[in-house]
């Protein structure tokens, strides 16, 4: 990636605020292809972060999961953020093997769960129940944490992702030197390789998304970038290298701007891969084919 001048990403309103996933966070996929679309295409996606089993999805996962299918997401990767929403996604996984799980508490509840919820979710990991640790962090905008326990937690989930040779999927706003600097001593491989991660739903400006490429990582993008303010997030979305470029739809926040208002799924991931295929200057096909290869190595599909 080029480097241009650092200029902070416009984040829309209703836009990551609603995305922020602290307690009750949810997610998994559904989209706007028509039959006509869909005819003779067989394009196939992975949807890298959703929260299947927050509360506001639970009653309508089976018909959720169904519009999914018929719109291509191969599969989806389940963000667990306390307890009981691993406990139903432990339910929910052996209903639907396609969907993956990953445990971790928000940098927005670590503070008031922290410590409760940490030798669950390491358990889980050790038993091989996870396909990443996550989504861990730093969260500078909200707070909702006091930093010093963020960036604990922060650790303590590095540890166990090397410690269970687990990817690890990262959230992090406004806190983006404290997060480098922490990666950089503290996940490292080989004395001098970073372990591989995702940075999920990136907003950050284009200095952060270098940051995020020259570490190795992959850079996850979801329908914020299709908002019609969202221009400096599309410049990163053009720079961001193919090979290192994750989708995911955060459902049930962050619907893709031609269902703005509406509550997200995982279908709509592929009205954003379009919109990021025609950012980018390539087919549709290229950019599912290629992000999917991309979540199939990262979490070991």
């Amino acid at each position: 990636m080029t480097a241009i001048p650092a200029k902070k990403i416009h984040e829309p309103q209703n836009g990551v605020e609603e995305g922020s996933p602290g307690k009750g966070s949810p997610g998994r996929g559904n989209a706007s292809l028509g039959k006509e679309d869909l005819a003779g295409i067989a394009v196939k996606m992975i949807d890298s972060h959703a929260h299947l089993t927050s509360p506001e999805l639970l009653d309508q996962l089976d018909l959720l999961l169904m519009r999914a299918e018929e719109a291509g997401i191969e599969a989806i990767i389940n963000i667990c953020t306390d307890p009981l929403s691993l406990e139903r996604s432990s339910d929910l996984i052996k209903k639907f093997p396609w969907v993956y799980q990953t445990a971790a508490t928000t940098p927005h509840d670590v503070e008031k769960e922290g410590e409760e919820a940490f030798p669950i979710f390491a358990q889980a990991a050790r038993e091989g129940k996870l396909h990443a640790i996550g989504e861990t962090g730093l969260d500078y905008y909200y707070e909702h944490s006091n930093r010093d326990i963020q960036k604990k937690f922060l650790r303590r989930y590095l540890h166990l992702a090397l410690e269970c040779d687990l990817p690890i999927v990262i959230h992090c706003r406004e806190a983006f030197q404290d997060f480098f600097e922490i990666l950089d001593s503290e996940y490292i491989v080989n004395g001098r390789h970073h372990a591989p991660g995702v940075l999920h739903c990136f907003t950050g400006t284009m200095q952060e998304a270098e940051g995020v490429i020259k570490r190795g990582w992959m850079l996850s993008l979801s329908g914020i970038v299709t908002f019609k303010k969202s221009t400096e997030l599309q410049e990163v979305a053009k720079r961001v290298p193919l090979e290192q470029l994750l989708i995911e739809t955060d459902a049930p926040y962050l619907a893709p701007q031609s269902h703005r208002g509406k509550q997200n799924e995982p279908a709509y991931l592929v009205d954003t891969a379009r919109f990021i295929a025609s950012l980018k200057g390539i087919s549709f096909e290229e950019l599912a084919q290629a992000t999917t290869n991309n979540a199939k190595k990262l979490f070991q599909l």
